[in-house]
């Protein structure tokens, strides 16, 4: 049985990876020079990585890939992507490539609020607490303004704050409900100080408010937060074209194209068990490149799926619909960015994504995600009513198989072009690999 451990934390990162070696690898040193082989030679670049955590024993790889070719707003982009996924780039670069010429794509920020709570207990007289609400609001916006002061010379600050009344879902459960424009950054850090300090106000003035019982004055604060479901912090990404400069692929009709793309669509709008697939997809191409600009995917994703349940069922967070002649795809959906702050301007490597993208603000940046992840579902949408979602990704997660099975540069090269006109699956690459080397044993 493994004991526990005490001190790990300053344990030196060397000391750290023999613990778990001895503890854990059976003193392998294959697993020591592995995780070893990950650290950068450049030694500030490894302190830079190593502080981003805790305990960091080494550096996890993801490949940074560029989608290039999209018209956003008449503007061309080269589209930054960090993933481990096989066919996720390629499908926005041929999404890419199909709208260039059919106008591009349109995007469009609806809104950019941000929201943050102070969830806090009370259980006197409801009418005493809105009182006592109304009395104490403009203390609140004049406690955080040392907080505030550098956000609203940026154009952002505190937008309102309101009392809201949850009783009805949990008894004396109360809420103070805010919101926040950050401009250019994710502003996480900026809005958990103003709730925390809403909440340090409220909870104090309320002991000296003349018309609480005693009772009342002791307003109990459970938690002061942010919330990554922002509803109201909206971009919209859309792509229209006639429906008979729909399809390029020869097999199938442009109008039945577009009657089958609709309808897949529609299907994932009606069914929870195709819509999680549908917008998983959605956020292979969203989370590459929120990844790829330093930005918290799992908030985004979050938030996103949250709003894809706003109607009370799950489902597509895109649309389409073919009308008069005019196919039209979009999607509306809550990101919260940021281009200035956290790792934007740590990363060296998020540093260059951003200045590939044109050193965009929040606001561009919103835009761009958006746009990506319609891209992306665009490209498998034609793929599933057309040829099949497994012929295009097999083909790209061809290299993948070839390298677990050990393959040299020249076997790849040969099995590429061997498989260029068969269905590529694990077995058929097994069984074709084993055989080639059977015939080529020495």
């Amino acid at each position: 049985m493994i004991a526990p451990i005490t001190g790990f934390s300053k344990l030196t990162k060397n000391k750290k990876i023999e613990w778990l070696v001895d503890t854990y690898f059976l003193n392998d040193t294959t697993a020591i020079n592995t995780l070893k082989k990950y650290w950068n030679s450049d030694e500030a670049l490894q302190k830079l990585h190593d502080e981003f955590i805790e305990n960091t024993i080494t550096n996890f790889y993801l490949p940074l890939g560029v989608a290039p070719n999209f018209l956003i707003n008449d503007q061309l982009y080269a589209i930054p992507m960090a993933i481990e996924e096989s066919s996720v780039v390629a499908a926005a670069s041929k999404a890419a490539k199909f709208w260039l010429t059919r106008g591009g794509f349109k995007a469009t920020v609806i809104n950019t609020e941000k929201v943050g709570q102070v969830h806090f207990m009370y259980f006197g007289n409801t009418e005493k607490l809105k009182a006592y609400f109304e009395h104490i609001k403009p203390q609140l916006i004049e406690a955080t303004s040392h907080i505030t002061q550098n956000m609203k010379k940026r154009g952002g600050g505190i937008t309102e704050i309101e009392l809201r009344d949850k009783t009805k879902q949990l008894d004396g459960y109360f809420q103070l409900h805010c919101t926040f424009e950050t401009v250019d950054s994710m502003g996480a850090n900026f809005i958990n100080s103003c709730l925390e300090q809403f909440a340090k106000t409220f909870e104090s003035a309320a002991k000296s408010y003349g018309l609480f019982s005693e009772k009342e004055k002791e307003i109990q604060i459970v938690m002061s937060i942010l919330s990554n479901y922002v509803p109201n912090c909206l971009v919209r990404a859309e792509v229209s074209c006639p429906v008979s400069s729909l399809t390029e692929n020869e097999s199938i009709d442009a109008n039945e194209f577009a009657e089958k793309f609709v309808r897949a669509i529609q299907i994932a709008k009606t069914e929870p068990y195709r819509a999680v697939t549908h917008n998983k997809g959605i956020m292979n191409g969203i989370d590459a490149v929120v990844l790829a600009t330093g930005n918290d995917f799992r908030a985004i994703e979050a938030g996103v799926h949250a709003y894809a349940s706003k109607d009370g069922t799950y489902s597509s967070l895109t649309h389409a619909e073919a009308t008069n002649g005019i196919f039209k795809f979009w999607i509306e959906i809550p990101l919260s960015l940021g281009t200035v702050g956290g790792l934007t301007s740590l990363h060296p490597l998020v540093k260059i994504a951003l200045q590939m993208l044109g050193k965009p603000s929040a606001k561009e940046l919103m835009q761009i995600v958006a746009v990506a992840g319609l891209a992306q579902n665009f490209a498998a949408i034609r793929s599933l009513v057309t040829t099949g979602i497994q012929k295009g990704h097999m083909k790209m997660h061809l290299i993948n198989i070839l390298n677990q099975l050990e393959a040299s540069e020249d076997e790849k090269a040969y099995f590429v072009n061997f498989f260029k006109d068969k269905t590529v699956t694990h077995s058929a690459v097994v069984n074709a690999f084993t055989a080639y080397k059977k015939e080529h044993a020495s």
